[in-house]
């Protein structure tokens, strides 16, 4: 099945880059953060499939048609930077493997590692998505997550209702299940990584789930040109136009500059 990858382009000039954006977002989460690099980049956000102005996912989506969506912006576009955010970062770690990606950046993927399961939490999902209970799917997806840690789920539960309501977050709830497939089919060592040949920049909150600062932990001494940076006050959607997306311009503009 073919599919119509779409994304949004800012500035005119310097080095390109690809923001890949992960799991219930699309290209316009990173709207901040792609006007904070427009000045020295060319940047190019594209809708992953089923999100935004791409088209469908077909049935059986997982990493390999992500990879192969990456692939064909990175020959559409020229770029060879890429970031990559959550999920997006998955996909951009694996395809660093393959593609012609020289530098990489790496905000916090949820691999499985150190016997935690970054996706334990899809059953529930699965089960009230099935039953038409979309806040309760959210809610079960954010605190599976790690997010809103301290926020008992009854509490949340309204604020998610509120929430699924009135913005276009209801559409984006059931894409959830694309993004568990690229963590699924990503699941093995992280020794993997040591063929990546592309410089790497490990970014992360130090307010960010422990299971992603371990990911980070375990990649560090794995990739074969890697360098660490973790940032201060912010926690997994630091890149989002909702955190401060400017703190990590800052790293990035260093970074791909």
């Amino acid at each position: 099945m073919n599919t119509d990858i779409r994304w949004r382009a800012f500035g005119d000039g310097g080095p390109k880059v690809v923001l890949l954006h992960g799991g219930m977002q699309t290209s316009a989460n990173f709207t901040r953060l792609a006007h904070e690099l427009a000045g020295d980049f060319t940047v190019y956000l594209p809708d992953r499939r089923g999100r935004g102005f791409s088209g469908p996912a077909a049935p059986g989506h997982g990493l390999r048609a992500e990879i192969a969506d990456l692939a064909a912006v990175l020959d559409e576009t020229g770029a060879r930077n890429v970031f990559g955010l959550s999920s997006g970062a998955v996909i951009a770690l694996r395809a660093a493997l393959e593609l012609p990606i020289e530098r990489l950046a790496l905000y916090e993927p949820p691999l499985k590692h150190g016997g935690h399961d970054p996706v334990a939490w899809l059953p529930r999902y699965e089960a009230e998505l099935s039953r038409g209970r979309t806040a309760a799917a959210f809610t079960t997806v954010v605190k599976g997550t790690g997010g809103a840690r301290f926020v008992p789920r009854a509490a949340m539960l309204p604020l998610a209702g509120l929430a699924v309501r009135s913005s276009e977050l209801a559409d984006l709830v059931p894409t959830m299940r694309l993004d568990a497939a690229v963590v699924e089919d990503a699941a093995g060592p992280l020794t993997t990584y040591a063929r990546v040949t592309a410089e790497t920049l490990l970014l992360g909150g130090d307010r960010s789930p422990a299971y992603l600062k371990a990911v980070l932990s375990g990649l560090e001494p794995v990739l074969p040109q890697a360098s660490r940076v973790t940032l201060t006050g912010v926690g997994h959607l630091a890149a989002d136009n909702s955190g401060k997306p400017a703190l990590v311009a800052a790293e990035l503009r260093r970074f791909f500059g």
